[in-house]
């Protein structure tokens, strides 16, 4: 980290470092569960489904290179092996093994909220003390959002279709 960097964030980039390893790990285990709920899919809607969780998957990977890359800027090592992303993950996985559409929704709509959580207090720690991530966990923050409305759509569009039916 360059010196100027380091005198900005002082004291709290272990901090900073510790909650951003913590980020990258859920961005690690969203962008798998949104990516393995894609491949394993079922039910009506899938087709639509599995595109807006593919551009969610990639959306994730990219979030894991930005804080990745803010980890390495403030000094620190990014999580080096995926055992521990379990461990320090604030959001967790959770596994599709209920494949039907449905279920899969709700699985990502709690995953996006829980980010939602994540990026909303890095912010609230950051905003004022370390511009840089304050910025980073806002640009990930409005995505996560975004993410959220996508899914709640499919998801409603989806009661509508099984109501229609009935």
């Amino acid at each position: 980290m360059g010196t100027k960097g380091r005198e900005i964030v002082g004291k709290h980039a272990d901090r900073l470092i510790e909650l951003l390893n913590k980020a990258f790990a859920d961005e690690w285990l969203a962008y798998y569960q949104y990516w393995i709920g894609a491949k394993v899919v079922s039910g009506p809607m899938k087709d639509a489904v599995i595109a807006e969780l593919m551009q969610h998957a990639a959306d994730e990977l990219r979030h894991a290179d930005m804080v990745s890359s803010r980890i390495i800027q403030l000094g620190g090592t990014p999580v080096t092996t995926p055992k521990k992303w379990f461990d320090l993950a604030n959001c967790g996985y959770e596994e599709p093994s209920d494949p039907f559409v449905r279920k899969i929704l709700e699985q990502n709509i709690a995953g996006e909220q829980c980010a939602i959580g994540v990026y909303h207090a890095m912010l609230k720690e950051t905003s004022g003390k370390d511009p840089v991530t304050s910025n980073l966990a806002t640009l990930i923050l409005q995505d996560e959002v975004e993410h959220e409305e996508d899914l709640q759509a499919l998801q409603e569009d989806l009661k509508s279709m099984l109501r229609d039916r009935a």
